[in-house]
């Protein structure tokens, strides 16, 4: 993708401005043949100069064709010699100081509507790109803030020492997935786009419970990776400073079976604490239900986790925008690579028929005095206590768009929860949440490449995680920033193929 279009036979240019000299031969004084200068580049005319067939030499042994020599000296075209095979004086012009050349940075990730577009976009129309320089290649249009000694793969070059990356989302997947690109990749320039933002995303109405769900269609071992990661990452944080204003807790609590399930052992069982059967003393509680596992794990109070993970963001130099992405493709004259963690937006995004929504009710209620979760074996009906609010659960509606609150729908889930903890009859402030789980029999986390006349983007995926988001979330964004790097590395092994 990048630079491999590029068809001018154009090298990096890296010679020293010359001074003219005198050298004493015999006794007798003669005057040295002065050395080409260099000319600063601003203030060069928007001229073209025409494709060379052949190559002209250079100084230190470089060659490129004379159009694009010419504009890296800062330097008129040359005419070309009879035989074609070298180039006639120089036309000189006087010095001035090269402007500079705008870089692409990680602070440096504003719009366009915001700085405007770059140089080479004014003067031809071809996105100042690494790798998208193919089309003024053969022209040889001139750069005007082009700076000494620089050639269109030197451009090249400098642009790749900051891939820009989009991440599509703006949910605990995608937040979490910027975060941990800028974490192992900090070479790229990383932006957040997304219609919505925290306090409107469904991570916000997300319970945020480290219980993993199972995928059919993922490994069990992969499975297990991604919460282990999550488990650690998280229990980190809790027990950090930070770990009120993230809103991560550890809480313990209880999973009850009415009959006794055929996997006693799940496969998590090992990386949450201290995950025993529970006793008849406890079962004692649950007079309806006959087994029971008791373990501690840790919550998230969603929306102060987003707001940290967004801090987090700010903090590594991540751009953060609101903006609807209606195509993928739309990015690849503004972005080297995208990221897609949608959600359930990837359905339309990127046509996904496999991934359907499953609407989840939940009650939001006032019950300081909950202090440990009850869940019944089968997900459906919970209490899950965080620090100011307990979470009343649930519905799993599958394929249901809806999000507005069902009247019914409130009462079954109060009557069930009171059921397994009748105290919560005296629960006050109760706010009804809905919102649509991205599902799909597994998880979508891999590479692909768009590509239209000649030119690629790489998107990798990474949405589709169902009820289960957050209890894999930094697993899946690690591995997702992983495919991103792979991407990178790529995109620069081909801008040094070209540069060979």
């Amino acid at each position: 993708m990048f630079c491999s279009g590029q068809r001018g036979p154009t090298s990096l240019l890296s010679s020293s401005p010359g001074k003219s000299s005198r050298t004493e031969v015999l006794g007798r004084r003669r005057r040295a043949r002065p050395r080409q200068r260099q000319r600063g580049a601003a203030g060069l005319s928007r001229e073209r100069c025409q494709p060379r067939g052949g190559l002209c030499s250079g100084t230190n042994g470089s060659f490129m064709c004379g159009g694009a020599r010419s504009q890296a000296l800062g330097e008129r075209p040359r005419a070309r010699g009879a035989a074609g095979s070298r180039c006639g004086p120089p036309q000189r012009r006087a010095p001035s100081s090269p402007a500079p050349l705008p870089r692409a940075s990680r602070e440096g990730g504003s719009s366009r509507q915001d700085r405007g577009p770059p140089p080479h976009q004014q003067d031809c129309g071809h996105p100042w790109t690494a790798g998208r320089l193919a089309g003024c290649a053969d022209s040889h249009t001139r750069f005007p803030q082009l700076p000494e000694g620089a050639s269109l793969l030197w451009l090249c070059t400098l642009e790749m020492a900051a891939p820009k990356v989009a991440v599509v989302g703006a949910g605990v997947i995608g937040l979490s997935t910027a975060l941990c690109i800028a974490e192992t990749c900090p070479s790229c320039s990383v932006t957040v786009l997304s219609e919505q933002f925290s306090p409107n995303t469904t991570s916000d109405v997300a319970a945020g419970m480290l219980i993993p769900h199972t995928y059919p269609g993922t490994p069990i071992h992969v499975q297990k990776q991604w919460f282990k990661e999550t488990f650690a990452y998280l229990f980190a944080i809790s027990n950090s400073a930070e770990a009120s204003e993230a809103g991560i807790h550890l809480v313990s609590g209880w999973q009850v079976f009415k009959n006794t399930p055929k996997e006693e052992l799940p496969f998590w069982s090992d990386v949450v604490l201290g995950f025993r059967p529970m006793s008849k003393a406890e079962l004692q509680k649950f007079p309806q239900h006959r087994f029971g596992q008791a373990f501690t794990t840790l919550k998230c109070d969603c929306p102060p986790y987003l707001l940290w993970l967004e801090k987090r963001l700010k903090a590594t130099g991540v751009q953060m925008y609101t903006r609807k992405v209606a195509d993928l493709w739309e990015l690849h004259s503004e972005y080297n690579g995208v990221v897609n963690c949608a959600g359930i937006g990837a359905r339309q995004l990127v046509g996904d028929e496999k991934l359907f929504p499953i609407r989840g009710q939940v009650l939001k209620v006032h019950a300081p005095w909950v202090k440990n979760f009850i869940r019944d074996g089968d997900g459906l009906t919970y209490i899950y206590p965080g620090i100011h609010r307990v979470t009343l659960g649930g519905t799993r509606e599958k394929e249901s768009w809806s999000l507005s609150p069902d009247p019914g729908t409130t009462k079954d889930i109060f009557d069930r929860c009171c059921t397994l903890e009748p105290s919560l009859r005296e629960a006050q402030d109760i706010e009804v949440k809905v919102g649509l789980r991205p599902s799909r029999q597994h998880v979508r986390l891999q590479r692909e490449v768009l590509s239209q006349g000649g030119v690629q983007l790489p998107v990798v995926h990474n949405y589709g995680h169902g009820a289960g988001g957050f209890s894999v979330h930094r697993g899946t964004a690690k591995e997702a920033a992983r495919l991103v790097g792979e991407c990178i590395a790529a995109l620069q092994g081909s801008s040094s193929r070209a540069k060979l």
